[in-house]
Order: C-alpha cells, then structure tokens, then sequence
C-alpha cells in the first residue's frame, strides 16, 4: 500500500507568467511526486472549472490561493492514510468532497494537481517509470507529433484567424527522427519569415506569430519552410485547429428579424454560415495535405459537426476539443450523433487522472483516435508525454520546438524512447484517423 503520509501545495508560475497549483505527495515509504497543472487560453465552455482567486491587487487577478486552501484544509485531511495508488479511490473521494458537477467548489486545477502528484508518487514507489505505471507492459507506442509552428487566434497577437497550424513528421520512422525533422522545418521558416520581413517572435505555444494575409498564405509558407528543409509533403503533413468557436457569432433576432449565425474571418474579410465554413474547410483539404482538423465548427454547432463529419470525416481526421472537453459525457453525445472521428485529450479539462484514462478508453473502444494534448499556459511538468505513452495513443500535441515549457515533453518522450529501445513503436500516418493515402503511394 502507498500510504499517502503528506500532502503540500504552492503556487508557482505557469509559461505565460500567471499563477498555478503544484503539489508535491509524500509516502509513508519515503518516496514522493510531484505535479503541476496548465491553463489554457481559449477555453470550452463545458470545461472543469479552473478556481481563481478574482483578487485584482494579486496578480491581477490569477491568483490560486484559495485552490491551494482547499488543498491544504480540504483535501489533504481527507485523503491522509490513503493509498495513492488507488488512483480511483483517490479521485472518487475529490469528487465527492467537491460536490460540484464542474469541480467548482474546490476548483479542478486543484483536484487534478493532487490526482498526478499522487501517481507520479506511486510510480516512484515501485521504483518503475511513470509510463509504464500508468498503461503497463504495453505501453510503447511513441506519439506522433503534432507541432505547431504558427500561431494564430488567441495564442497570438497577429491577424491569422486559425489558431494553430502543425506540421506532423507522420512519414519518418521514429520518434526521434520526427523531432529533428521538426526542428529543422522549424528553424527553416524562421529563416523564411526573416526574409519575408515578418515577424519571428512566437506565441503562447512556441510558434511563430507573424501577420499575414489569410489562412492559404500560411499554409503555403509552411509548405515552402517544408521543401526548402528538405523535406516533402509525403511525409510531412499539416495539421489545423480552427477553434471555432472563437469565431462563431450568435445569430441575433430583433423585432421579429433574425440574423443568422456566423464564423467570422476578419483577416479574409468573410461571414461564413455553418454550411459555407464546411465548403470552406473542405477546400483546404482538397488543395493543401492537411490531415487532421480541430474545432472546425463551433461547441455547439452539433448539426454542422454531424454534416462536416459526412463531408469530411473519410477525408481527415476531425477532433474534438471544445466540443467533447475531455469528458466522457460529451464524448458519448458525439459518439452517438456520429460526429467527428477524434478527441483532444486534456487532463485540465474534466480535472482528475482517472476520468482523463475513462474518456480515452471509451474513445479507443469507439473507434476515434484521442489525442494528448498541452495547454496554452504549460509548466515543466512532462505528465503528458509517459501519459501519451502508457495510452498507446499514438499522436500528441504540445506545442513547437521552441520554449522549455513545451521541449520538456518532448525531451522526457526522447528518454522514453530510448528507454523501450527496439520495443518502442511509431505508427506514423496510420495513427491518423479518416486519412487515406492515394494508391500509388506507401508511406
């Protein structure tokens, strides 16, 4: 039994330089763990809720003082004696102390923090790397990175509308060799942009963030970046999130007149209803090798998501972030609507680790493909990277080559990989869902 003997919570930093909850958990044995939960930017509306203090003379605002209260004369009292790697004991009796249907009371940057703390505890209790505590002997399938190398939309201060465009090295052959390819397709668009007289600082996620014209400039720069690295778009693949739901506008009615609903593209100057944003999406995929599309519609959109799936789930993979939020509930609604193919999987969003592995299993046992993913305000924790492992999921996001909060993750799934040595494994393509490759080519 990990007997849990301690529990202490702080406030430190997250990568934007805003307050967050870290916790470290002490075992009778001796052997501890540590963790730290991220925040994100554009949030869903249906996520955990993330509990602020609302106190304007610290740190304007952000900070989490009172998450570190209830972890300190709440939490702690009740789970002291437990056995922290009953990870579902462990996270049943947060809930139940939370009482909330969104973690509200205590607030989910909270629980979440206790509830990795207490299996990375665990995992250093058996003496075993965290990936293989999490998923077992089977845990070995290395994720394909999905990395984003220009930001738009809420993670950066430019004009782009899409938040984020990622390359994925999806034709290497490795982990490793997909991170280097990155990494040099990376760099080489920085060398491309300076030559544009563009701007090669980088937003939240560590993509570069420069003004350009509309959605296809930034593809065929991306493009450009790929060829001129050395590389193809046969085995480099691009990727977008779209984060609709930043730009849908309700329709309004006014004495009896109702305007309609809108996706707003004010760097092309568009307002697109639901039907044109799908004609529009379906353009890009037809002209440009794009893979996987996330948030193509808004949260609610559930009609449009149901056509978008017809028109483009053979296409691409389409995932859900805002739509399912990590939630298991959310996730069955779509599941049985049949819309969309993917999930992003965010611990943050539904606030405790076993939820987190519930909504991945249901994924997996439904045929969608769930995808790990950071957060736009990160820590230095590499949870993400063992989790992504010990899932066997096959694709992660976390973020450009660029900034520690996001090479952290990315240098513990290094580690790991060469820890699984010839046991390790990398789909590739194949880790993408919806996507085809034409029949006179093999990846």
């Amino acid at each position: 039994m990990c007997e849990i003997e301690d529990i202490r919570a702080r406030q430190i930093l997250n990568s934007r330089g805003n307050p967050t909850v870290e916790v470290d958990v002490k075992l009778a044995d001796g052997a501890a763990g540590r963790a730290s939960v991220p925040s994100g930017a554009s949030t869903g509306i249906y996520e955990a809720k993330e509990l602020r203090d609302n106190n304007r003379a610290e740190y304007l605002g952000k900070g989490v003082l009172k998450a570190i209260d209830n972890i300190n004369s709440v939490i702690t009292p009740n789970l002291l004696g437990e056995d922290a790697a009953n990870q579902q004991l462990i996270d049943s009796l947060m809930l139940e102390m939370d009482g909330s249907f969104n973690k509200s009371t205590l607030g989910a940057n909270a629980i979440l923090a206790v509830s990795i703390a207490c299996a990375r505890a665990s995992a250093n209790s058996q003496d075993i790397p965290l990936y293989r505590y999490l998923g077992g002997i089977n845990g070995r399938v290395m994720p394909v990175p999905m990395m984003n190398i220009l930001n738009g939309g809420a993670h950066a201060n430019n004009n782009l509308d899409f938040q984020e465009f990622m390359i994925s090295p999806a034709g290497m052959t490795s982990f490793s060799d997909a991170l280097k390819a990155g990494s040099e397709i990376f760099n080489t668009l920085k060398i491309i942009l300076n030559e544009k007289g563009l701007s090669t600082t980088v937003g939240d996620e560590g993509g570069f963030a420069p003004n350009l014209n509309s959605t296809r400039e930034a593809i065929e720069v991306i493009i450009s970046a790929i060829e001129k690295a050395g590389y193809s778009t046969n085995n480099i693949k691009i990727c977008l999130d779209v984060a609709a739901s930043e730009l849908y506008e309700e329709g309004e009615c006014s004495g009896g007149v109702c305007s309609l609903s809108q996706y707003h593209l004010k760097s092309e100057g568009k307002k697109l209803t639901s039907e044109q944003m799908i004609e529009y999406l379906d353009e890009l995929v037809r002209d440009y090798p794009i893979i996987s599309i996330e948030d193509g519609l808004a949260q609610d959109d559930w009609l449009g998501w149901q056509n978008l799936t017809e028109t483009l789930g053979n296409k691409c993979q389409l995932v859900g972030d805002d739509l399912f939020v990590t939630n298991t509930n959310r996730l069955k609604e779509g599941i049985d609507k049949k819309v969309a193919n993917s999930i992003l999987i965010k611990p943050n969003q539904i606030g405790t680790l076993s939820e987190t592995l519930d909504t991945i299993l249901m994924a997996q046992e439904n045929n969608y493909t769930a995808i790990v993913s950071h957060r736009s305000g990160e820590t230095e924790d590499s949870f993400i990277a063992d989790l992504a492992v010990a899932v066997n999921c096959g694709l992660i996001k976390t973020g450009s080559v660029s900034r520690t909060d996001r090479l952290v993750k990315y240098n513990q799934l290094l580690r790991i990989e060469e820890e699984l040595g010839s046991d390790a494994k990398y789909r590739g393509i194949r880790a993408f869902k919806g996507y085809k490759e034409p029949p006179c080519c093999s990846l």
